[in-house]
């Protein structure tokens, strides 16, 4: 899937205007679109690269550059489903049956051969396996080992049906494949520095922190990307990006929702916008472990306190709605409304009886301006009801150690502000809040063995209606432990370059192989 008093909106503006002409300013930076070179924004650097233990944002989206995965989504506004890739063919042997063959011309870099079935077994396994310790291994629970029955053929043999397998492991960084021979040589894990690879792209150059780049692979044998070569330049704040795009340094990047609302009104020019409804969640994780919320009471008065509404009206500019839980309009499993809807004086009562008078809090947020501006509302809306709120600003390195217990923080922490990518089916926005992710992604420590059936439960219903109501009640256990308050699932919104197609996947990621040439 986290502050002292920030930049005022012309402070912020001037900071944003002087990123956005540091970028431009990047020796050998060309325009965003220079014959068979792409240029657009990285959100973020990369770390780790290794698909069993890589954390999103840039990492995701190169993946899909370098390595293959059996199938892939398509992009979220045409066919919906999904389409084999690295598989030739891809059939549902029996209900616990997935059977593949790969395609005879795949061959990895570096001189490792082709790719095999056994490359699929082990990059599958090696994921699931316990003693990797992989944050993706929950995707392969329903697995029970890989059958290589030939060079290019396998069977995946399930412990029992799964309905998300096909959507939410198979075509996502946990299912690409790595080649068993070059990974096992680098030692059984990489970050950076990619053993071998097997996709269109392979990396050409890379500057931290600024930039990196991509040149075809040589060996590539598949549909021909339309760009020889892919720029990111690197850019983490959405309204500094927007700056970039405006000054051309770069043809495509996701923007800010108040950016949003100015390019309705004035879009730059030879500039395509792009809207859709989102995936990605947005919720308050209140730590169930930490003494000042022992008292049921006390978490059920900030639920109650706070208004959705206002944060979406600061933080959003109106062009979001308040969430209901984790599962987004359009998806099986949404509820309809909240559990426990705003209401200051019920809040003050309850804190009142709980004898809690002087309730001192510390928010915990990344330190982009949307976060930033979210906390102080929630200050201001918490403090209403006499809690005071100190806020605590973090970049995205430490962001992330916050909730794990290889750290010091996780049991102590008390409320943070946290924001995933969804999936393409409920199962994938639920996963992150069973026991197993507690120390992992599950910060605010709610451990409930019903919820946690009932996520297997829902895992192998194949009635959709059946499968909705699961859902529905997972969500209400997550509202009344008090443990969250579920802020938005954020609108999406992009810019893209006249003559410039892009291929988005439903959390918004980038499937950069299939950008095109030509009109949306």
């Amino acid at each position: 899937m986290p502050t002292t008093m920030p930049l005022n909106r012309r402070q912020f503006l001037t900071a944003s205007a002087a990123a956005a002409a540091a970028i431009t300013l990047r020796p050998g930076l060309s325009y965003a679109v220079e014959g068979d070179t792409l240029v657009i924004r990285g959100a973020s650097d990369i770390e780790i690269l290794d698909p069993a233990f890589q954390n999103g944002l840039l990492e995701e989206e190169i993946g899909r550059c370098l390595f293959l995965s059996l199938n892939r989504l398509n992009d979220v506004r045409e066919t919906p489903g999904w389409q084999p890739y690295a598989a030739k063919t891809l059939t549902q042997k029996s209900p616990t049956e997935i059977a593949f063959e790969l395609h005879d011309w795949l061959e990895w870099t570096g001189g490792f051969g082709p790719v095999t079935a056994d490359d699929v077994k082990f990059s599958f396994e090696r994921v699931a396996d316990p003693a990797n310790t992989s944050a993706w291994a929950y995707a392969f629970e329903a697995m029970d080992k890989v059958e290589v029955t030939g060079e290019r053929t396998g069977i995946i043999h399930l412990k029992a049906p799964s309905i998300p397998f096909w959507v939410t492991t198979l075509p996502y960084y946990m299912g690409h494949i790595v080649s068993r021979k070059a990974v096992e040589k680098a030692g059984g894990k990489f970050t950076t520095e990619v053993p071998a690879s097997a996709g269109p792209y392979v990396i050409e150059k890379w500057v931290p922190k600024q930039n990196l780049q991509l040149a075809l692979n040589p060996g590539w044998k598949g549909p021909v990307p339309a760009f020889s070569r892919v720029k990111f330049e690197i850019v983490t704040d959405d309204e500094a990006a927007a700056l970039a795009y405006e000054s051309k340094a770069v043809a495509y990047t996701k923007i800010s929702l108040n950016t949003l609302a100015s390019y309705r009104t004035t879009l730059p020019a030879d500039t395509t916008l792009i809207e859709m409804n989102g995936n990605r969640f947005l919720w308050l994780s209140i730590n169930l472990v930490n003494p000042k919320f022992k008292d049921e009471r006390v978490r059920r008065a900030i639920q109650y306190a706070l208004d959705v509404s206002q944060i979406m009206d600061g933080s959003y500019s109106g062009l979001a709605a308040p969430a209901t839980g984790v599962v987004p309009p359009g998806m099986i499993g949404h509820r309809d409304a909240i559990l426990f809807a705003p209401d200051a004086e019920k809040a003050q009562a309850l804190l009142e009886e709980a004898g809690v008078s002087d309730l001192t809090i510390e928010l915990t947020a990344m330190n982009d301006k949307t976060s930033q501006l979210t906390c102080q509302i929630i200050q201001a809306l918490l403090g209403a009801i006499g809690v005071t709120v100190e806020i605590k600003s973090v970049d995205e390195g430490v962001y992330w150690t916050l909730g794990d217990k290889n750290g010091e923080t996780w049991k102590t922490f008390d409320i943070v502000l946290m924001g995933f990518a969804g999936g393409v089916d409920p199962s994938e926005n639920l996963t992150w809040f069973r026991p197993s992710q507690i120390g992992i992604y599950n910060w605010s420590q709610f451990d409930s063995p019903e919820f946690e059936a009932l996520y297997q439960q829902g895992t192998n219903e194949p009635d959709v209606e059946k499968r909705g109501a699961i859902y529905k009640k997972m969500q209400d256990l997550m509202e009344e432990s008090g443990g969250f308050v579920f802020l938005t699932h954020e609108t999406f919104a992009a810019v893209t370059r006249g003559g410039l197609k892009p291929c988005i996947l439903a959390d918004g990621y980038l499937d950069i192989p299939r950008f095109a040439k030509g009109a949306i």
